[in-house]
């Protein structure tokens, strides 16, 4: 831990605060449909969409509407990306020749980007073709990542209305979400990566002599070196900025050609997180309540910052093992991270990935220590919801806020309400789907990995650490993350199947619930705030929303913790 360190992740904090309330200003008007400077150029094209789609922009929709209309165009997208996956070999744009993807790694991936997870088990510059990079898993990147700021924005609404039975148009959200915000962000910062040495080219791999010839591990020379490039900075922009992280190459952002210079890693960075926070300022002002964002984004900020201490402290400490060997640790746990990045920004980015549903990484996780690397489980296992995805954290985490205002009624004996809106049995049964799902999704998967041959015999690393890579892998997917630990071979019928299974429930089956529980508050009448109503934007709530936050994830995942990172801390001090 240095100064220079402090400073970094000081510099990012601040510049992320100070982007929240002008793009979320921005993004507000988005969704009220009120006038931005990006009308004339996006206005034409927007209404010929609608148009040739055939949908009626001034018709609003009941959230079973929305929610069908969501799982409709979200199935379209999922048969795409798997056929095109099926058949890129019969398809252009392929200079490699790349062949077929099988039938179960097609089917995980699919659901992997359609779902925002963008899970990877396969290496993208050895597997896909540059039309099946960009025509199915970019284009999926920002489906998916509109497809949740419209749920956001519908989900919005119904905490704002009263006494209405419709929530808006999933269309037109998903449709503004993509032309307004989406879109000119990831083209400005396309430009950007690519002027910092970011790949955009459609040429074949480059073929480079060897002066002096490496062996393989059969002992032959190997004669040249195959560097891949292609159309990567389109696909790292919105992969970022969506939330999405799913990399053009295996080795995501921590590749060269990703992630090249110490500016792309801080825009990179910034780029996870900001639509994100901003579209707590966005919720604040569609619910005439701004100071109700700027407390959400508090929260999640605490949370965070938390979390990237522990991280930091722990990466920043040298190695225990590798005392007396005569290696310098000065620098830390420098074990699987770039050099030029170092410790404070691996750590700064893993926090940041995995409070984020994010999952791309500048570090390998599996390197990390055993606290350290217990972090970002840790900020999946409290759902996603410290920034979360875009539009699915901060629904998210309004789950939380509606269950803390529930508890502290009922610790002072007060009808719970929220924003004008009586918290009754429904909302709560809503609610306790929403935070009973994942964590049972995931602890039944990683328990059947532990007992059965498929899911075992994937592992490299026995032992304790080998148990926190499996709780890995079912907790990224399960809350849509799409990181890895590293460690399993998850390019298997099995891994591919159940992890499908996880991020499907993951994304589906807490996003309708959300849906039912805003539509169930929107027909609710105005209840006029009152003496006993309780403040929901004032320190002592926040603090209560991050406390009912932790609470719930430490009571569903601490024994799972205590198995895997704490069991293997203490074995490696000892």
């Amino acid at each position: 831990m240095t100064p220079n360190g402090f400073l970094q992740i000081g510099l990012y904090l601040a510049v992320l605060v100070a982007l929240v309330k002008p793009l979320g200003a921005f993004m507000a008007r988005v969704y009220k449909r009120e006038k931005t400077f990006l009308d004339p150029v996006f206005g034409p094209l927007e209404r010929l969409i609608y148009r040739l789609a055939r949908i009626d922009a001034a018709r609003e929709m009941d959230w079973k509407e929305n929610a069908v209309a969501m799982l409709l165009f979200n199935a379209a997208g999922f048969l795409l990306v798997y056929l095109m996956q099926r058949v890129q070999h019969l398809l252009p744009l392929n200079p490699e020749g790349m062949g077929p993807v099988s039938a179960d790694s097609s089917f995980n991936t699919a659901v992997s980007f359609v779902t925002n997870t963008n899970w990877q088990g396969y290496g993208g510059e050895t597997t896909m073709s540059y039309l099946t990079q960009m025509a199915a898993l970019t284009a999926q990147n920002f489906i998916s990542a509109a497809t949740g700021m419209a749920l956001l924005a519908l989900i919005i609404r119904g905490f704002a209305r009263h006494s209405a039975t419709t929530l808006g148009n999933f269309w037109v959200d998903m449709t503004r979400s993509t032309l307004y915000i989406l879109l000119p962000l990831s083209i400005v910062f396309a430009v950007v990566l690519v002027s910092q040495g970011v790949p955009q080219n459609f040429s074949p791999y480059a073929h480079a002599q060897f002066v002096d010839p490496p062996r393989d591990t059969s002992g032959a020379f190997v004669k040249e070196q195959v560097i891949a490039t292609g159309p990567v900075a389109s696909q790292i922009a919105i992969k970022q900025l969506g939330t999405n992280g799913g990399g053009f190459f295996n080795a995501n952002s921590a590749h060269p050609f990703e992630n090249p210079t110490p500016l792309t890693d801080f825009l990179e960075e910034l780029a996870i997180l900001l639509i994100a926070a901003a579209l707590c300022y966005t919720y604040g002002q569609m619910v005439g309540d701004t100071r109700q964002g700027w407390a959400l984004l508090v929260a999640m900020t605490l949370i965070l910052v938390a979390m990237l201490g522990v991280c930091y402290w722990a990466e920043g400490a040298p190695n225990v093992l590798l005392n007396g060997h005569g290696i310098d640790q000065s620098a830390g746990n420098m074990e699987g991270k770039e050099v030029r990045f170092g410790v404070a920004n691996s750590a700064l980015w893993a926090t940041v990935t995995t409070s984020a549903s994010n999952g791309s990484v500048n570090a390998m996780h599996d390197s990390f220590s055993p606290l350290g690397g217990m972090i970002p489980l840790i900020a999946m296992h409290l759902g996603e919801v410290v920034f979360g995805g875009v539009g699915s954290g901060l629904y998210g985490m309004l789950v939380f806020v509606i269950v803390a205002v529930f508890v502290a009624g009922l610790l002072v004996g007060r009808t719970p309400e929220y924003l004008g809106h009586k918290v009754e049995s429904f909302e709560m049964k809503m609610a306790s789907l929403l935070i009973l799902i994942m964590p049972i999704t995931v602890l039944l998967l990683t328990a059947l990995a532990v007992v059965t041959s498929d899911g075992r015999g994937a592992i490299a690393n026995p032992g304790a650490h080998g148990f926190s890579e499996i709780l890995y892998v079912f907790t990224s997917q399960g809350n849509n993350n799409g990181s890895a630990f590293a460690g399993v071979s998850v390019n298997t019928p099995f891994y591919n199947i159940m992890g499908a299974v996880a991020m499907l429930i993951g994304r589906y089956w807490l996003a309708i619930p959300t849906l039912a529980l805003a539509g169930a508050l929107a027909r609710k009448k105005l209840v006029p705030a009152g003496e006993g109503t309780l403040p929901t934007h004032t320190p002592l709530f926040v603090f209560w929303l991050i406390a009912v936050v932790l609470i719930v994830g430490a009571l569903n995942f601490l024994p799972a913790l205590a198995l895997g990172p704490v069991v293997e801390y203490f074995m490696m001090i000892h």
